[in-house]
């Protein structure tokens, strides 16, 4: 019996500490974050980017599927390395900063090889925020047509 409790309330606070997670599938952009430049070293004239798409989405961070777990030499994975994420939501395309926290190889065959990545968000701009939050809380559902639903008009 006590056990039993204690189990419960363990699930409670567990279920607490981590942001809600939505299973959702919208395109995605990765770009690099441009790095300083150092004396000697240039950037490349045009950035570095992969597509893919989402697999869930929480308040803190996301999780995306890609062909490949590096673009050239340069990792989405390791070293606290920021990424830029666009995501084309219904009502737009929002972007986020992002850290990559862990990684796993999907796909059963060579040539269905993928990666499921897990990102950190570590910047949003207030409007973007907003916009995610919004998708996160109802959807897909644009916001003019909930709107005049509310309001009877049509």
């Amino acid at each position: 019996m006590i056990r039993n409790l204690v189990t419960k309330i363990s699930q409670i606070f567990a279920e607490r500490s981590h942001a809600a997670r939505i299973k959702c599938s919208v395109p995605i952009k990765i770009t690099f974050e441009q790095a300083k430049n150092t004396a000697k070293l240039t950037q490349p004239s045009s950035p570095l980017f992969i597509t893919g798409e989402t697999c869930d989405l929480s308040g803190s961070g996301i999780a995306f599927i890609v062909s490949s777990i590096r673009v050239k030499e340069n990792y989405l994975v390791g070293q606290d390395r920021v990424l830029i994420a666009e995501l084309d939501l219904p009502d737009g395309k929002i972007q986020m900063k992002v850290v990559g926290k862990r990684y796993e190889q999907v796909g059963v065959h060579v040539s269905t090889e993928k990666y499921l990545i897990g990102a950190e968000i570590v910047d949003i701009s207030e409007a973007d925020r907003e916009a995610y939050d919004y998708f996160l809380k109802f959807g897909r559902k644009r916001k003019k047509a909930a709107a005049s639903m509310e309001l009877g008009i049509d």
